[in-house]
């Protein structure tokens, strides 16, 4: 298997129920399904039932071509071409929808090993065992609660987690899921840009986090999505290209029209870029400042909702 590297895919800031076990092996949880994963150079071992073979595959998107989306960065973009040799074992994950809309909710302002535990103390707290995976690897493992699992906890239950203000995103979510005014079927079935105006409707779900979602679990991966991080990586590499034309713009319209001028070549695949520049920048030892950090970790700094579907990467639909 080329372009498959799980150490890259660990820790590129989409997944947090991925444990190392081994040197070269991982466990993965996803929905009711464990995994336990091995690499040895190109060669995949995956240790699972015969019959959920097919879900990890799909899971891990075995089938889609990153080569080719590799091949399309043009020599002159040094700095993408980088970012890319760097993470080019990167896989977008086919996420479960709900667990990817909690985890982010969840991921403002908190480094990834702070968004583990969070997801960690949820499950075991509001999720059901898993009694096989469990008497396999001789200790307990927990699905991640689903919204009607998750209804029964209080305010107060929520906030003794430690999950500060995020307790009341967290709290109306599942209320407005459990409720049915907010349906998880109908966002599952939507195109990138209805699904970013049906996530950006919900208390406390800004467009950064909506295009984390899009991008992590329904698998829009024209998803874009930009924080702080991503703008100073713009402002050091991009903005200097055009800086006549950039000097001249609102502060607001900088990192949109960036993401407009160098990634619209990249429409239907775009946020496989921004994830070959997040992990990048995490693991390179000159730039430590993002050693904890995820995409979602920092205030919303994207464009305002009014102003995504502008952008060229933002209009495709599926």
């Amino acid at each position: 298997m080329t372009n498959f590297d799980l150490k890259q895919i660990a820790d590129s800031g989409q997944c947090f129920r991925m444990t190392r076990i081994s040197e070269n092996g991982w466990s993965a949880i996803s929905k009711t399904h464990r995994l336990e994963i091995f690499q040895n150079g190109k060669e995949l071992l995956l240790d699972c039932p015969e019959n959920e073979l097919a879900y990890w595959k799909n899971y891990f998107d075995l089938d889609t071509d990153y080569a080719a989306f590799i091949r399309s960065i043009p020599e002159e973009d040094t700095y993408l071409t980088k970012a890319a040799a760097s993470g080019d074992g990167i896989r977008i994950l086919r996420q479960d929808l709900w667990e990817m809309m909690v985890t982010f909710l969840l991921s403002q302002q908190k480094t990834i090993p702070k968004i583990r535990e969070a997801v960690e103390l949820l499950s075991a707290h509001y999720g059901t065992p898993l009694p096989d995976a469990s008497k396999k690897a001789g200790k307990v493992f927990f699905t991640f609660p689903t919204p009607e699992e998750l209804g029964h906890a209080t305010l107060d239950d929520l906030t003794s987690l430690k999950l500060g203000y995020r307790a009341k995103y967290l709290y109306r979510l599942c209320r407005s899921v459990n409720s049915g005014e907010f349906s998880l079927d109908l966002l599952s079935g939507m195109n990138y840009t209805d699904a970013m105006n049906y996530l950006t409707g919900l208390y406390g779900i800004g467009e950064k986090v909506a295009n984390c979602i899009c991008l992590f679990a329904l698998h829009h991966i024209d998803a874009f999505p930009v924080d702080t991080w991503i703008r100073q990586i713009f402002m050091k590499h991009y903005y200097p290209r055009r800086e006549d034309v950039y000097c001249r713009l609102p502060k607001s319209r900088i990192a949109p029209s960036i993401l407009q001028d160098y990634f619209s070549r990249y429409r239907g695949y775009a946020g496989v870029m921004q994830q070959y520049i997040f992990y990048y920048e995490r693991t390179s030892s000159e730039k430590s400042t993002l050693q904890n950090s995820e995409c979602c970790n920092f205030p919303d700094a994207s464009p305002g909702p009014e102003n995504y579907s502008k952008s060229p990467v933002s209009r495709k639909t599926r």
